[in-house]
C-alpha cells in the first residue's frame, strides 16, 4: 500500500471545503437575521449550522483517517500534516492539493471568526433583554443557582460576582 489513489483524497478535501463554505454562508445568513431581529429564523439557522457542522466534522475525520493511512504507507508519522506529505505525491498533483489545503484553512478561519461575531451579538442581545426586563419589572430578577445548589435571585452585579465565587 505504498500509493493510495489520489482522487479519493481530492473528493474528501472538496467535501470538507464545501462544508466550510456552507457553514460560512449559514453564519452570514444568521448574522443578517440577527440584525433584522428575526428570532425564529435565527433559531432555525442555528439548527442548520449544527447539522452541517456535524457533517463537516465527519468529512474532516474521513480525510484525517485517509491522511494517516497515507502517512503510514510512506513510513511517516501518523500525525504528519497533509502539507508535509505533499512531497510524496506526484509533482502534477501537488498544486491542486496545496490549493485545497489553503482554501480549507482560509475558510475555516473565516467560519471561526463569523461564529465568534455571532456569539458576541447573541450574548449582547441577551444582556440587553435582561436589562430591559429588569427596567420594566424590577421585582422579576434573573434566577441563578447559589453555591449551595439552591435557586436564588441576583440583585445586582456585586451579587452576581459574589454568587459565582
Amino acid at each position: 500500500m505504498h500509493s493510495l489513489p489520489f482522487l479519493p483524497l481530492v473528493e474528501l478535501l472538496r467535501a470538507e471545503l464545501a462544508g466550510y463554505g456552507g457553514l460560512l454562508a449559514l453564519f452570514d445568513e444568521q448574522q443578517n437575521q440577527l440584525w433584522r431581529r428575526e428570532a425564529q429564523a435565527v433559531a432555525e439557522t442555528s439548527l442548520a449550522i449544527e447539522q452541517l457542522a456535524a457533517e463537516t466534522a465527519r468529512n474532516r475525520e474521513s480525510r484525517e483517517a485517509w491522511v494517516v493511512r497515507f502517512a503510514l504507507a510512506h513510513d511517516q508519522p501518523a500525525d504528519a500534516s497533509l502539507r508535509r506529505l505533499l512531497e510524496f505525491f506526484p509533482a502534477d498533483q501537488r498544486p491542486l492539493l496545496g490549493a485545497l489545503i489553503d482554501e480549507i484553512n482560509h475558510l475555516l478561519h473565516r467560519v471561526r471568526r463569523r461564529a465568534r461575531q455571532n456569539h458576541s451579538i447573541l450574548s449582547r442581545a441577551v444582556e440587553f433583554h435582561r436589562e430591559a426586563l429588569a427596567t420594566l419589572h424590577p421585582a422579576a430578577r434573573p434566577r441563578t443557582y447559589a453555591p449551595s445548589g439552591r435557586m436564588g435571585n441576583i440583585s445586582g452585579p456585586a451579587a452576581a460576582l459574589q454568587a459565582t465565587g
